[in-house]
C-alpha cells in the first residue's frame, strides 16, 4: 500500500477513468486461447489488450475491452471462469515514456503489481495497462505528470474524436469523464 499521503480535497470529485480488466481462467490445452479471442470476433466490443500468464496445468489471460459491459455478458454467456479489476491505460509517448511513468510511480512509493502493453493504438501512440497497489493515486499522480489516461471508450470503435476529428482521450487533465459508477476493485470469480 502506497505510504504517500493524500489529502480529501485532493481525492474529491476525482475519479479515474475507467478499465475493466478480465482475467480469464483457462485450461492450459491446445486452442483454449483461440477460443478466447473469437468470443469478440463480429461483436461491437474490441479487444484492445491481452496478457497470458501461463503455468503447467492452466493459464490466466487478462483481457482489456472497450466495452467491459458486454464483455463480462459474453464471457458469462460462453461459461468462462474470470475475475475483475480495474486498472489504468496510460499512453506513452516521446515525452512520456515508460521509465517516466515507473518513476512517477516509485517517487510516491506506488507498487506497480503489473503492467503490459495493449494491441491498439488509438491516437497513434503505444498505451500500457498498469495495476497498482493504489489506483487512485497513480491516476492523480500521472495527470499531474501530463501522461494521458484513456478510458474504455477510448479503445476501440466507439472512442470519442477531438475538434479536430482526430481520436482523443475521453477526458482532459483538468475534465475527467463523468461516470456513474463508483471505481472498485472486483474480485470476484462467476
Amino acid at each position: 500500500m502506497s505510504q504517500a499521503p493524500v489529502s480529501q480535497e485532493t481525492t474529491r470529485g476525482f475519479e479515474p477513468p475507467r478499465n475493466t480488466q478480465f482475467s480469464v481462467f483457462l485450461n492450459n490445452r491446445v486452442g483454449q486461447l483461440l477460443d478466447l479471442v473469437r468470443i469478440f470476433d463480429g461483436q461491437a466490443a474490441t479487444l484492445a489488450g491481452l496478457s497470458v500468464v501461463d503455468s503447467a496445468d492452466h493459464a490466466v489471460v487478462r483481457i482489456l475491452t472497450s466495452r467491459a459491459e458486454l464483455a463480462r455478458r459474453l464471457l458469462l454467456r460462453r461459461g468462462m471462469a474470470f475475475s475483475e479489476a480495474e486498472v489504468l491505460a496510460v499512453e506513452l509517448d516521446h515525452d512520456k515514456s515508460l521509465a517516466h511513468l515507473c518513476q512517477s510511480l516509485l517517487a510516491a512509493e506506488v507498487n506497480i503489481y503489473y503492467a503490459y502493453p495493449l494491441i491498439v493504438q488509438p491516437r497513434g501512440y503505444p498505451v500500457i495497462a498498469v495495476y497498482t497497489d493504489d489506483l487512485l493515486l497513480s491516476a492523480q499522480l500521472l495527470r499531474r505528470k501530463l501522461f494521458t489516461l484513456l478510458a474504455e471508450n477510448d479503445l476501440g470503435d466507439n472512442r470519442s474524436h477531438g475538434p479536430s476529428g482526430n481520436p482523443g482521450p475521453s477526458g482532459n487533465p483538468g475534465n475527467p469523464p463523468n461516470n456513474p459508477h463508483p471505481p472498485s476493485d472486483r474480485h470476484s470469480f462467476q
